[in-house]
C-alpha cells in the first residue's frame, strides 16, 4: 500500500515540475495606440522607458499588424489564431445594457490553449467579446480570473461606476462629479495579485489595457499630466458646461492627457517586469507587448502632433498601414537574443499556433497563423506567410490584403463588392502614396481573387451578402 502512495506521488511530483518548466506568458496589448508612440519606435514627445527596455533586452518586429482597425475582432482575431474574413467576431456590436456579441462556445480561445496543458490563466484589462453571463464570457472562455470592464463600451470611462471580477459585478463609488477610483489603477493591483499567487506555476496573463484609448482621463494631479502641460505648455482648451456622462469626456488638456496616459501605460509595464524580478521568474517569463489597432482620433486626441501613426497613412477604422501595422516586441531574458529587429511580416492570429508550439501542443481547432517561435528563438527555419488578409466591417466596408511587398485595399465593399483595388508598393512606398493597380493588372486579379476567397460570410456580420 505504501508503495502505491509513493509511486502516486512520484507521478503527480513529476506533472508538477514538468508543468513549472513550462514558460509563464505575459501578453500585455495597449488600447489605440498608434505604430509611432513608442519611443523605440520612433516617438520624439512621449517617455516610454520601460517598454523601450523590452526592446532594447529583445525583439522588436517592424512589420507586424493588428487583426484589423477597430477593438472588438482585432482582439478576437487574437484570441482564437484567425483572421477577420473567418472570425466569429468582425465588428463592435453592442448589446444592451453592457456587453459585446458574445464569441460563441464553439470558439477556441488563447486562454483555453493554455489551460489544457496546465497553466493558470488571467484577463485584467478589456474584455469585449461576450456581454455578462453569455457564452463570450471570459470565465466561459478560459479564464479562470477576470477583472475589468467586460463591456469596451463601458471602458470609455476610467472612472466607472462598476467593473467586473469573473461574475460578480464590483460597485464602485465614481459618479460624474466624484471621480476618485481610476479603473487602470484597480486593474493593474489585480493583476500583480495574479502573478504573486501563480508565482510557483507556470501562468498566462492577457493584460488588456485601457490606455490610451478615449477618452482622455487621468487621476487629479497626475505627475505626468503635470508635467507634460509643462513640457509642450499647453493652454486648456474651454470646456463647454458640465459632462452628462453621454460620450467621452472633454479633456482641456488633450496633448498633455493622452501622453500622460502612454507614460502611464509604460510605468505599469515597468511593474510587471520589477514584480517578476522580485519573484524570481523573469527568465521563466515570455513578454509580448502589442497594441489592437492604429492610434485614434477621438475625445480630442491629435495623432497628428505625436506623429503616432509613425510616418505611416491612416488612423484607426482604416486598413492603411496607420491602422494596423503595430508595435510588437518579444522579450524573454535567456531565450531571446537581445537588441534584435525583425521585418518578418506577421499578424495578430500568428500568436495562437506559436503559443501552441511553446506550450508543446498540437492545435486541434485551423488557424490562419505560422508560429514565430523560430523567429523569437532563433532556432529552425522561420515559415513565412503567402498573404495577410484583413476585414472592416464600418464605413462602407473595407479588404485589404499584403503579399509580400504588394498591399491591396478596397473601399465600399458592401455597397460594390466588385469595385476598385489600390495597389501599392508597401517597400518601395510605405505611405501608400501611388496606386500602382493600372500598372500591374495581373497583380491586382490575384489579389482580387484572393480577398474573394478569404473571406467566408458569417450570419451576424454580413458583408458580402445582399
Amino acid at each position: 500500500m505504501k508503495k502505491h502512495y509513493f509511486i502516486l506521488f512520484f507521478v503527480v511530483l513529476t506533472i508538477a515540475l514538468k508543468a513549472q518548466q513550462k514558460p509563464n506568458v505575459i501578453f500585455i496589448l495597449a488600447d489605440d495606440m498608434g505604430y509611432g508612440d513608442l519611443g523605440c519606435y520612433g516617438q520624439k514627445l512621449i517617455a516610454t522607458p520601460n517598454i523601450d527596455q523590452l526592446a532594447k533586452s529583445g525583439i522588436r518586429f517592424t512589420q507586424f499588424y493588428a487583426g484589423t482597425s477597430v477593438c472588438a475582432p482585432s482582439r478576437a482575431s487574437l484570441m482564437t489564431g484567425l483572421h477577420t474574413g473567418h472570425t466569429a467576431i468582425r465588428g463592435n456590436y453592442e448589446i444592451k445594457p453592457e456587453g459585446q456579441l458574445p464569441l460563441p462556445d464553439s470558439a477556441y480561445t488563447m486562454p483555453e490553449l493554455f489551460k489544457a496543458v496546465g497553466y493558470k490563466t488571467g484577463v485584467f484589462g478589456k474584455w469585449g467579446m461576450g456581454y455578462p453571463g453569455s457564452e463570450g464570457d471570459p470565465v466561459n472562455q478560459g479564464v479562470d480570473e477576470f477583472f475589468g470592464y467586460n463591456c469596451q463600451r463601458e471602458s470609455h470611462n476610467f472612472f466607472p461606476n462598476h467593473l467586473w471580477h469573473n461574475k460578480n459585478r464590483v460597485e464602485l463609488q465614481n459618479t460624474l462629479t466624484k471621480q476618485t477610483q481610476y479603473a487602470p489603477e484597480l486593474i493593474q493591483k489585480q493583476a500583480m495579485t495574479f502573478m504573486n499567487q501563480h508565482k510557483n506555476s507556470p501562468f498566462f496573463m492577457y493584460l488588456a489595457y485601457t490606455l490610451p484609448h478615449a477618452a482622455l482621463q487621468l487621476p487629479d494631479e497626475d505627475p505626468a499630466f503635470e508635467y507634460y502641460k509643462k513640457k509642450f505648455n499647453e493652454k486648456p482648451r474651454p470646456i463647454k458646461g458640465d459632462w452628462n456622462g453621454i460620450g467621452y469626456q472633454p479633456q482641456a488638456y488633450p496633448h498633455a492627457a493622452y501622453a500622460a496616459m502612454v507614460t502611464k501605460l509604460d510605468n505599469y509595464v515597468g511593474e510587471v517586469v520589477k514584480q517578476l524580478k522580485v519573484l524570481g521568474i523573469e527568465k521563466q517569463t515570455l513578454i509580448v507587448f502589442a497594441s489592437d489597432n492604429g492610434p485614434h482620433k477621438e475625445g480630442g486626441n491629435d495623432p497628428d502632433f505625436f506623429n503616432s501613426s509613425g510616418g505611416f497613412k491612416g488612423i484607426k477604422r482604416q486598413l492603411t498601414e496607420g491602422g494596423i501595422r503595430e508595435p510588437v516586441i518579444a522579450c524573454w531574458p535567456g531565450k531571446i537574443k537581445a537588441g534584435q529587429v525583425s521585418d518578418y511580416i506577421g499578424a495578430f492570429w500568428d500568436f495562437m499556433p506559436t503559443f501552441a508550439e511553446l506550450s508543446g501542443q498540437k492545435l486541434i481547432v485551423k488557424t490562419d497563423g505560422i508560429s514565430i517561435l523560430p523567429s523569437l528563438l532563433k532556432k529552425g527555419t522561420q515559415k513565412q506567410h503567402d498573404f495577410l488578409y484583413w476585414e472592416f466591417h464600418e464605413d462602407g466596408g473595407r479588404q485589404a490584403l499584403r503579399m509580400g511587398k504588394w498591399k491591396a485595399i478596397k473601399e465600399n465593399v458592401k455597397k460594390n463588392p466588385e469595385g476598385p483595388i489600390e495597389l501599392f508598393d508597401i517597400i518601395a512606398d510605405p505611405k501608400e502614396s501611388v496606386n500602382l493597380a493600372v500598372k500591374y493588372p495581373d497583380i491586382v486579379e490575384k489579389m482580387k481573387l484572393i480577398m474573394r476567397n478569404e473571406h467566408v460570410e458569417h450570419k451576424d456580420f454580413p458583408f458580402l451578402s445582399k
